[in-house]
């Protein structure tokens, strides 16, 4: 069994001006605000999660982009909604959120 139940990692990538990149769409705050809301589900979440930030994850076309291991489940978001409800689907209750997953964009 792994240490963490849950690893994201948040593509936080800053290209040059003009260049498609996740954080030109808020991705460092979305991340700073996912942290929050994992740590104050706590023991809502069963097992260890951790909210990291990632360099360019290569799916810049579909970003902002979120990767969830080990289920390797790829979201993207547009709001803190969408994050509050990855938290509360994916990391709380185990169903994984179809609408947001980057390959049914």
């Amino acid at each position: 069994m792994s240490y963490y139940q849950h690893h994201l990692f948040f593509c936080t990538n800053q290209r040059e001006p003009g260049e498609m990149c996740c954080n030109n769409n808020g991705a460092q705050a979305m991340r700073d605000y996912c942290k929050e809301r994992v740590k104050a589900a706590g023991d809502k979440i069963k097992g260890n999660v951790r909210v990291n930030n990632a360099g360019c994850l290569d799916r810049c076309d579909k970003g902002p982009v979120i990767v969830v291991y080990p289920e390797d489940v790829w979201y993207t978001y547009v709001d803190q909604e969408d994050i509050d409800e990855i938290v509360e689907s994916h990391l709380i209750n185990g169903k994984i959120v179809e609408r947001l997953l980057v390959d049914n964009q």
